[in-house]
């Protein structure tokens, strides 16, 4: 009745704050007010937790819905609740106050977890970073996690930081002697992806960035390959391409007909430098490119509508189609399969990227680069150097490479005209004859690039062999 009659309350939150009673540990509030339940006003010196993990898109992004209108610096439509809790807690802190929660790690790394880093760069400061990577903490989760411990403060750009993985799992029945043990300081000052780096790795980040310049900046073209929205009709093997051929009635609709159907690569024909086809077509009826390339008008190719009309119940159903159901979906740099490229798997636990010149398309599985300097990209990129870039590219739930536009995009490497024609020189080589010393040429000339010293050759020799005899 007091709190009733108390204007400092709004009714629903008086009728709340009455009901609540602090001596019931069974019972959950529906309410947090830190005046009330704990006599806190200024805020708390220490804020710890576990939050949920919850995606804010989830049910029809019920959640985004319900907090994007509260102005949390860290939301984002596609990031997690946890995001939101982590600067939840940084409010309740008091100034010099400290919050330490255990969350899952996507945030620094993860597109979505960009605003949550810049907050923390910006409005903290980080004391202690764990990550767990691949060693899980809770037996129920399948979440990789990690523990943060910021302080409300001006950032020092010294925190401490330390990573588990399968070599030293054990590490984490004693965190205190771990972190001493294998602790580093690194310097995190803004929204980019938050990476632990030992001191060598660090030095050879810099030597990266210091020489190399980003694969979007070149004067190249980096695409996805073909979708066509249901393979089984569109792409043949050489024995029904035959077939298909010898249903033609004149000789020269067999031979537009020939020049439609063109050799395609998936992802699991790219070998490193090369590639190993398996006889497979795409029937490229293409949707036309605007103000280069008519519409392919399937009336003219009757023995390809004849083939196609067998699977017309999925390919007329498809989302995936151009403007009638024989054609393939809109492709604006169609002609660019022509040129000479490098072609590698999209989704894979190996790296492989393959020079082609013969003009191959590649499946939706596949992307593909073209432009200048193919031959000396190819040959960075199937280096030990290139493999080691690639460390912090984004993984599937199983652990393979998403080697995606977006992420080679960023990839550093440095524009040497001098050493393109050695490059290429040995690009041929290992074409021709792949053998184990054009290799190590390669491996050598591309360590050079970066000017490494000996032992940091030798830690990205060791790291990339052991990543790949992991997988």
């Amino acid at each position: 009745r007091g709190l009733a009659d108390d204007k400092d309350f709004a009714p629903e939150d008086a009728i709340q704050l009455a009901a609540w009673n602090p001596y019931d540990q069974n019972t959950v509030a529906e309410f947090f007010d830190p005046a009330w339940m704990f006599g806190v006003s200024d805020g708390f010196d220490i804020v710890i937790g576990n939050p949920p993990y919850i995606q804010l898109q989830n049910n029809g992004g019920e959640l985004a819905k319900l907090y994007e209108p509260c102005d949390y610096k860290t939301f984002a439509k596609t990031g997690d609740i946890y995001c939101l809790f982590y600067e939840r807690g940084w409010q309740l802190l008091k100034p010099k106050g400290h919050l330490c929660y255990i969350t899952s790690n996507k945030w620094m790394r993860a597109g979505y977890g960009e605003k949550t880093r810049g907050f923390f760069a910006k409005n903290t400061n980080p004391q202690l970073l764990i990550d767990f990577a691949g060693v899980k903490i809770f037996e129920s989760a399948t979440v990789d996690t990690n523990i943060l411990l910021f302080s409300k403060e001006d950032n020092e750009h010294k925190t401490l930081c330390a990573v588990t993985n399968k070599q030293n799992k054990d590490g984490v029945k004693n965190l205190s002697v771990f972190v001493q043990q294998q602790g580093v300081e690194c310097d995190f000052t803004g929204s980019t992806p938050w990476v632990i780096l030992s001191p060598i790795e660090q030095s050879i980040k810099q030597k990266i960035e210091a020489v190399g310049t980003p694969l979007k900046d070149w004067d190249i073209n980096i695409y996805r390959g073909v979708l066509t929205g249901y393979n089984d009709a569109f792409i043949i093997d050489t024995e029904k391409r035959e077939a298909i051929l010898a249903n033609c009635q004149t000789e020269e609709e067999r031979k537009r007909t020939a020049e439609l159907i063109r050799p395609i690569l998936r992802g699991r024909d790219i070998r490193r430098y090369g590639y190993k086809w398996a006889e497979l077509w795409i029937i490229n009826i293409h949707n036309g490119i605007k103000g280069k390339l008519p519409r392919i008008k399937i009336e003219d190719y009757p023995a390809i509508k004849a083939h196609l009309d067998l699977y017309w119940d999925k390919i007329s159903k498809r989302t995936d189609k151009g403007d009638t159901p024989y054609n393939l979906r809109n492709c604006a740099y169609m002609e660019d399969f022509m040129r000479p490229k490098i072609i590698w798997k999209r989704i894979g636990s190996i790296l492989r990227f393959s020079y082609d010149t013969t003009g191959n398309l590649g499946l939706d599985s596949t992307c593909f680069a073209t432009g200048q300097h193919m031959a000396y990209l190819c040959c960075i990129l199937n280096s030990l150097m290139g493999h080691y870039m690639f460390k912090d590219s984004p993984k599937t739930g199983t652990g393979d490479l998403l080697v995606s536009v977006q992420a080679i995009e960023p990839i550093l490497i440095p524009m040497n005209k001098d050493m393109e024609c050695l490059f290429e020189n040995l690009l041929e080589e290992v074409l021709e004859h792949r053998s184990e010393e054009t290799e190590k040429e390669i491996n050598r000339l591309a360590f050079k690039l970066y000017d490494l010293s000996p032992a940091e050759i030798n830690y990205i020799t060791d790291f990339v062999t052991q990543s790949q005899q992991s997988q």
